[in-house]
């Protein structure tokens, strides 16, 4: 494989107190290109909410009587612009994540599980690249998306690391929690809680590090969703991620993601083929942000991705 460098600088407006969306897109090639980039911005504001007990049909969260068993402070964050009455977590849930029939959860949460042995194969060297800056570095990690934990081999093999995963699909839990002991972390370090990443039931400044491989692409607002891994991420946290991304316009890749990108966002729980993801991290206030790009064969018209990690 052949290996070329493309440096990118980019300078943020001088007023961004809010954050870009994180739409992914990227370049369609079978090398891998280094680009990095380093943004200053001014630490974003923090964030207070009232708690609130909710159930919501199959969409509970926990009670505030029992928040102190959790293993990182909880305090939902008000991931809207309504300000005074007390944070209504289930409504912001089903803003994002409109509830679906527990077949499709609990089929699409099979499929993730059982189908992608594959992709993760490949993906594989891509992601030990970047997860293994973890190991002895993090120990209070947010996984967000975490899906069936695919990644949690590569960062919790360590009794010291604690680890909370969320996901919008309640059906994920059953094979995260069997993903974690696989990987050799304590069953009492991890727990699992049903949310998005537009709205992250940790407080402030809470984790050493953020985890996201394949989520940006799916999540409705990627510029709250990057805005959230700030909040929660202490100064000096790292967010580790792993996209994919759109094709460089007018390559007949790009114009196949157009046209069956709403068809994808059926079938696989809104997920999006076109988004400018690295550019949306890159303007998303971090301090510094660096990643490369690369073809992953087995994920044919989901190409190409990129893979790094950004620094609060």
């Amino acid at each position: 494989m052949n290996f070329h460098t493309l440096s990118v600088s980019i300078t943020p407006s001088s007023s961004s107190s809010s954050l870009v969306p994180c739409t992914p897109k990227t370049y369609l090639c079978s090398n891998i290109n280094n680009e990095s980039s380093r943004v200053n911005s001014p630490a974003p504001s923090q964030l207070t909410t009232k708690r609130r007990c909710l159930f919501c049909g199959r969409r509970h969260f926990v009670e505030a009587a029992t928040l102190a068993t959790t293993l990182f402070p909880i305090k939902p964050s008000r991931a809207t612009n309504n300000s005074d009455s007390d944070y209504d977590y289930a409504d912001v849930l089903n803003q994002f994540h409109p509830p679906k029939p527990d077949w499709y959860e609990e089929f699409y949460a099979w499929v993730m599980n059982s189908a992608t042995k594959s992709y993760e194969a490949e993906v594989a060297k891509y992601k030990s690249q970047v997860l293994s800056n973890l190991k002895g570095k993090a120990l209070k990690i947010l996984e967000v998306g975490i899906g069936t934990g695919p990644n949690l081999s590569y960062y919790a093999n360590d009794s010291d690391v604690h680890v909370v995963g969320i996901d919008p699909n309640p059906k994920m839990e059953k094979y995260a929690r069997s993903s974690a002991r696989l990987a050799g972390l304590l069953l009492s370090n991890f727990e699992f809680f049903q949310a998005v990443g537009e709205a992250i039931p940790l407080s402030d400044a809470s984790v050493d590090a953020v985890v996201g491989t394949l989520v940006l692409c799916s999540v409705k607002d990627v510029d709250l969703a990057l805005k959230e891994v700030k909040r929660v991420l202490r100064p000096g946290g790292k967010y580790v991620f792993v996209e994919h991304v759109a094709a460089k316009d007018g390559t007949t890749l790009k114009i196949f993601q157009r046209l069956i990108d709403p068809l994808q966002q059926i079938l696989a729980d809104g997920c999006h083929l076109s988004r400018d993801t690295g550019n949306s991290i890159y303007k998303a206030g971090f301090s510094s942000v660096e990643f490369k790009t690369a073809f992953v064969s087995n994920a044919s018209f989901i190409n190409p991705h990129i893979y790094g990690i950004a620094y609060k």
